[in-house]
């Protein structure tokens, strides 16, 4: 028994699809706007979607399998690949809209921030000639553990990978069609080459440190691109038959549906920072979104209908376009200090923005460049109408690259700046504000000391003018209470003797404070300083002499960790009395990874105390200088309050 035709028919037809469009999947575009939706989750830095970055691995599967489909397609059809076709094809898909988002990100730094301008420039020249993941790797750009201003062109490390891809993979598949005669020998082959790739991921990739090289890799990214090959060598489009049976539909939708379950948990559960992530993890996202994709793909499946939904679809249509704009939108409307978290309003807006952007784009350049006519013309009549859409497209293309050109001329020649150095730019611009600002606050103090000074003088002549009462009338103190005003009480020292602190750079921030209110304290602080560094550390304290009985650890400012490394850190303490860690609060994704896992290993050992600096500056953005992770004057004196005051209650618990 089967189930009707129509039923099937109506899963091609529904929300008003195109029928004309040989090989059209619905379902698919529906899983590119889950996609790309995911990814924005992911950099609008969303709590519920640490694992939004995986949209790019679905990406990834969609476009193996979309892009190996037409190419078997057409060598069954023709006997051969015409990569001539191919590549002139995906370059009126690609090129246009990158080059209008170039212009409007160039535009846009060159009224807001020209100084920006020179250092975009090779980055621009990068995306042009889709190579920027090799670009960020050979400069050494995380794209997780980063700081100073964030590029707006670092999401096209993706579009670079996928374009590498198109460019070998038509000649590869190719050769292969054409010596390997026997399928199953060129699937073989494609597995092969996918398994290498997901090894040198898991052998390159080490635990703990910063994993942009993996990430960024082609040769490390290449397998999720070849796992939606081999679907598409074993499920072409073409030969699925939308005549099921109702057990082969349900057998279908639930494969389908198994393969769905096992994208949205990674993305809800896991993060860039999971060792699991680059030791098979993405393999196995990649063969579940590439279960999900052929379901899709079927014209049988009902959940493809429910993924060809009409709104869903559309959003989908115009993924490309939203990938393009949402990263430099978010990028550069952020505000760089943010200690109130997620604005909803903001991101909104931003994601709203995105979708203009990514639409205008679409229906004023994309498609009548790639076009040249509208697509449901078929009368002789309107042959005038599609040259005139020809030549439009052409001038269209003529003005984006004229306006690409001036853009990109017109900023400044001057020497280039590299992405770390534009950091140590800014680091130094901090530190002068720093310094200046400690110079007004310390003239600020010494006009309050001399205004208190001359209050003072004044209150002791108002004193001596005061005729002295009978000693029954005078008032005394409740013996053993002492009363301080809140400037004495700040102003009281305590000993730092026995202290040991260790950190990055902000504890240089607040190195000042704690000299100043722990005398005596032992602090090694290093800019750039990383979890997995700390027991070397610790041993060379050791070694001299200088480790205390109470040691401060302040570490996460600059990448996450693992638990394994910091029950390292924390093991190479065991003759330590007291171990305080503290945890952090900073602007990038790794923020919330590193306060979890303190908090999960700080509770397993006993004579280990955790301060809450995330809630402690919940709302204080005025602690913080421009790039919200550096501490000023008043930030650092409120760490080193906490701290101070961590230290005061273990001296009353041991009293």
């Amino acid at each position: 028994m089967k189930c009707s035709k129509n039923t099937n028919h109506s899963n091609l037809q529904t929300g008003r699809l195109r029928k004309d469009s040989i090989g059209y999947m619905p379902g698919l575009d529906g899983l590119r706007a889950l996609a790309v939706f995911a990814v924005i989750a992911y950099h609008l830095n969303f709590v519920w979607a640490p694992g939004g970055l995986l949209g790019v691995s679905l990406f990834f599967v969609l476009s193996g399998y979309l892009i190996t489909n037409i190419l078997l397609t057409q060598w069954q059809q023709t006997g051969t690949i015409h990569l001539k076709d191919f590549w002139l094809r995906r370059i009126r898909r690609l090129i246009p809209a990158l080059f209008v988002m170039l212009t409007g990100v160039m535009s846009w730094i060159a009224v807001f921030d020209p100084e920006r301008l020179a250092t975009l420039k090779q980055e621009v020249l990068a995306a042009v000639f889709y190579t920027s993941n090799w670009y960020l790797i050979f400069h050494q750009v995380s794209y997780f553990e980063q700081f100073g201003p964030q590029s707006p062109l670092g999401h096209l490390w993706s579009l670079a990978v996928e374009e590498q891809f198109y460019l070998f993979w038509p000649l590869l598949l190719g050769l292969g069609l054409r010596y390997l005669p026997q399928r199953k020998w060129l699937i073989r082959g494609t597995v092969a080459v996918a398994l290498l790739s997901a090894t040198a991921m898991a052998l390159i990739y080490v635990p703990g440190n910063d994993p942009s090289r993996v990430y960024y890799g082609t040769d490390t990214r290449a397998f999720a691109l070849l796992v939606g090959a081999v679907s598409a060598m074993l499920w072409p489009a073409g030969r699925m038959n939308e005549d099921l049976s109702c057990k082969t539909r349900l057998a279908l939708d639930s494969a389908g549906s198994m393969g769905l379950s096992v994208v949205l948990l990674m993305m809800w559960k896991t993060n860039q920072y999971q060792t699991f992530l680059y030791q098979g993890g993405l393999l196995l996202f990649s063969v579940a979104a590439a279960c999900l994709v052929v379901v899709l793909a079927h014209p049988g499946s009902n959940l493809g209908k429910l993924f060809g939904w009409g709104s869903l679809r559309w959003l989908g249509e115009c993924s490309y376009g939203i990938y393009l704009w949402h990263y430099p939108v978010i990028a550069l409307t952020s505000p760089a200090v943010n200690t109130e978290g997620t604005d909803l309003s903001l991101s909104l807006w931003q994601i709203t923005v995105s979708i203009i952007l990514a639409v205008v784009s679409r229906y004023l350049v994309e498609e009548p460049i790639r076009y040249g006519y509208k697509r449901r013309s078929r009368q002789r009549s309107e042959l005038h109408g599609r040259q005139r859409m020809q030549l439009r497209g052409i001038k269209i293309s003529a003005s984006i690259l004229l306006s690409f050109l001036l853009m990109f001329l017109s900023a400044n020649t001057g020497t280039q700046i590299l992405a770390e150095e534009l950091t140590a730019q800014q680091e130094s611009k901090v530190k002068q504000e720093n310094e200046a600002q400690q110079e007004n606050e310390v003239q600020q103090e010494n006009e309050a000391q001399q205004e208190n000074e001359v209050q003072q003088e004044n209150e002791m002549q108002q004193e001596n003018e005061v005729p002295v009462q009978d000693e029954g009338a005078q008032t005394r103190e409740p013996e053993g209470e002492i009363h301080m005003t809140d400037g004495q009480a700040e102003s009281l020292e305590v000993s730092g003797d026995g202290v040991t602190a260790i950190g990055d750079s902000l504890m240089i921030d607040v190195m000042p404070v704690l000299n100043e209110r722990l005398p005596g304290i032992v602090i090694d602080g290093k800019i750039g300083r990383q979890m997995h560094q700390a027991p070397e550390v610790i041993s060379g304290l050791q070694k001299s002499g200088k480790l205390g009985k109470i040691v401060i650890i302040e570490l996460g400012t600059n990448g996450s960790f693992t638990e394994k490394q910091l029950m390292a850190t924390l093991d190479s303490l065991q003759e330590i009395d007291q171990i305080i860690l503290v945890n952090t609060r900073v602007p990038r994704p790794w923020e919330a990874v590193v306060n979890e896992t303190l908090t999960k290993v700080a509770g397993s050992y006993g004579n280990t105390k955790l301060i809450d600096w995330y809630s402690e500056s919940s709302g204080h953005n005025d602690y913080f200088y421009p790039d919200g992770v550096h501490l000023n004057r008043e930030g650092a004196k409120a760490y080193g309050q906490i701290i101070i005051d961590a230290l005061f209650s273990e001296e009353n618990e041991e009293q």
